[in-house]
């Protein structure tokens, strides 16, 4: 018997039918109705139901609380089901090493079962964590990842330098099979600064007339430091730059690569593409049809009060083969955006990536978390754009962090000012330590990481 090929898995037809992209897309989300949304929604968290009680994970987790099927008849019963985290992922895998009884590879009969994609995370918050990928959800996370990348303004003739890691992690994998199955660019994938050189990155981005950036913002600014130091800023003309730019300072990236145009997104590895930045500018609209987004209380799992910040949890509505994702807390902290689309698009908004609520550091009553406080770091004139944190446990139980900011000139003006910026904005004191150029890569690992890491924790040490 001959086993399914990724390809024969993935149904093609079906799956552009289901799932528009380009000017089909950008229809949708402009003609959508609330009540079509919802009723779409509905049948395909059913599917994504019924496929969850087939899986070990799933029946432990809900059994636990006493779930059943019957429980369980829609959307609205979805508060219902407990959330889970990486932390119940790696529980799986320690339970059944080494890929977990999360994904629900073992249910498919001899000789049925898709190819699988193994991949993990970055690491950036512990132990790299296990990521599978079916064919039919893997290519439908790529075609959330076209999706945006179109409405940024991608087009057939722009060459792209991607700068997301390859190895084990799942980035720049992912990253070479949207642009070589979904669009007409042409794609360097060039990775972190361990697998090509900085300098070698903007030779070729040089070379091969580079127009469009995607990645981190972290390194993306690096390169634009690169480029100036070997002159080669003006033979590089960059028109987009398409990635996760969290809290950075847009306007100052924008003005490192010549004013390009910048655009947001935001995703974790398990979900693919949650959320998008439209041509408005201003928030970052859900692929609705694929994806059930709520947010949650960081202590309680409960659902966030309306207007009331929390954790990002997501439902992927398409992930109904290998490791279906059913109320996955990602513990990255979001708002939704209330006010009316500029754009007439019909989805929801989220603010964009707020920051982690594991990363969240309490001084004086305050949550304080570091991607915050390097914002308004980089909102003085003398920043580089550089820094990490530092949070410190005195003997007493006390709790103090610093930030280490890499500066144009490393003067007590410079660093009384970005202090006084901080204690007005964030209402506690945080120490401020200046840097030179390139003095906190060895501790962000801004040029061999995916992510950069912003925080040491020094407190359980």
């Amino acid at each position: 018997m001959a086993l399914p090929t990724y390809f024969d898995a993935m149904d093609y037809a079906r799956m552009v039918r289901e799932y528009p992209l380009g000017p089909d897309y950008e229809k949708f989300l402009r003609t959508v109705s609330r009540d079509e949304l919802r009723a779409l929604q509905e049948k395909r968290f059913a599917s994504l139901m019924k496929r969850g009680w087939e899986v070990k994970f799933y029946q432990r987790l809900w059994g636990a609380k006493g779930i059943t099927p019957g429980d369980i008849r829609g959307l609205d019963d979805i508060a219902k089901l407990p959330t889970y985290s990486k932390a119940d992922i790696m529980d799986s895998i320690e339970r059944a090493p080494p890929f977990g009884d999360f994904h629900g590879m073992e249910t498919y009969a001899a000789g049925k079962r898709p190819p699988v994609v193994l991949h993990t995370t970055s690491g950036t918050t512990g132990t790299p964590q296990v990521l599978l990928f079916g064919p039919w959800s893997r290519e439908i996370q790529n075609i959330m990842l076209a999706r945006l990348y179109m409405i940024a303004g991608l087009r057939p003739d722009d060459v792209v330098h991607s700068v997301y890691g390859h190895g084990m992690i799942n980035g720049g994998h992912y990253i070479r099979e949207t642009f070589t199955h979904w669009t007409n660019s042409i794609l360097l994938t060039a990775g972190t600064g361990n697998e090509t050189r900085s300098l070698q990155q903007v030779q070729n981005m040089a070379r091969f007339g580079v127009t469009v950036i995607v990645g981190f913002a972290d390194y993306i600014k690096k390169l634009a430091q690169v480029a100036e130091a070997e002159g080669l800023k003006d033979k590089i003309k960059i028109r987009l730059i398409i990635g996760h730019m969290g809290r950075e300072n847009k306007e100052a990236i924008s003005e490192s690569w010549g004013g390009a145009e910048i655009f947001d997104w935001y995703g974790v590895g398990d979900t693919g593409t949650v959320g998008f930045e439209g041509p408005d500018h201003d928030g970052l609209y859900l692929h609705e049809d694929a994806h059930y987004v709520e947010l949650v209380d960081p202590d309680t799992g409960a659902v966030s009060k309306p207007g009331e910040p929390g954790n990002l949890c997501v439902s992927c509505l398409f992930k109904d083969d290998i490791y279906p994702i059913i109320r996955f807390d990602t513990k990255d902290l979001s708002a939704f955006e209330e006010k009316p689309s500029a754009c007439g698009y019909k989805v929801r908004r989220i603010q964009g990536f707020l920051g982690r609520s594991d990363n969240m550091v309490k001084l004086r009553g305050i949550n304080i978390y570091p991607i915050g406080v390097g914002a308004i770091a980089n909102e003085h004139p003398a920043s580089l754009g550089e820094y990490i944190c530092r949070v410190d446990r005195d003997k007493d139980g006390r709790d103090d962090m610093a930030i280490i900011v890499e500066v144009r000139e490393k003067t007590d003006t410079v660093r009384k000012e970005i202090a006084d910026m901080i204690r007005a904005k964030l209402g506690v004191e945080i120490g401020v330590e200046l840097a030179s150029l390139g003095d906190t890569a060895p501790l962000t690992g801004v040029e061999s990481r995916q992510k950069a890491v912003r925080l040491i924790d020094n407190r359980f040490k």
